[in-house]
């Protein structure tokens, strides 16, 4: 029996996966000087008001060490400030600057351009395809 990698759906899904976000990541790596793990940080952020560390981990799917080491690099060039609990120094919440906003501002427009382009080159089935994603996201 022969077992063919490259038909095999999740490692097709794994290989689709990483094309897409380092083609994206080529974009704002350029322009802004972020890495991959910055991006996802600073996108998640954005949605909320304060976060920790914990809480990016686990809605962004990395590593606390990665998210720890991204958020450590955004907080030393004033994209993000942390704030810890008086009572408890171990908790600490992380929330976007000004300057941080400011850089959302500017990704936002580019990241949306890089979806419509994506789902561009999907076609006519992109809306078959995004249900698809989200019922495999869903499913635990």
């Amino acid at each position: 029996m022969n077992f063919d990698l490259s038909a095999f759906l999740p490692y097709q899904l794994a290989v689709v996966a990483s094309r897409v976000s380092k083609e994206f990541a080529e974009r704002y790596r350029v322009e802004f000087g972020l890495t991959i793990p910055e991006w996802r940080v600073l996108a998640h952020m954005a949605q909320f008001d304060a976060v920790s560390v914990r809480e990016i981990q686990a809605r962004v799917d990395m590593d606390k060490s990665k998210v720890s080491r991204a958020a450590a690099r955004l907080e030393a060039t004033g994209l993000i400030e942390k704030r810890g609990d008086p009572k408890d120094r171990r908790l600490l919440d992380m929330r976007l600057t000004d300057k941080g906003r400011d850089l959302m501002a500017r990704i936002t427009p580019i990241a949306e351009t890089y979806q419509a382009e994506l789902l561009a080159r999907i076609g006519a089935q992109a809306p078959e395809f995004r249900a698809a994603v989200v019922r495999l996201l869903e499913d635990k």
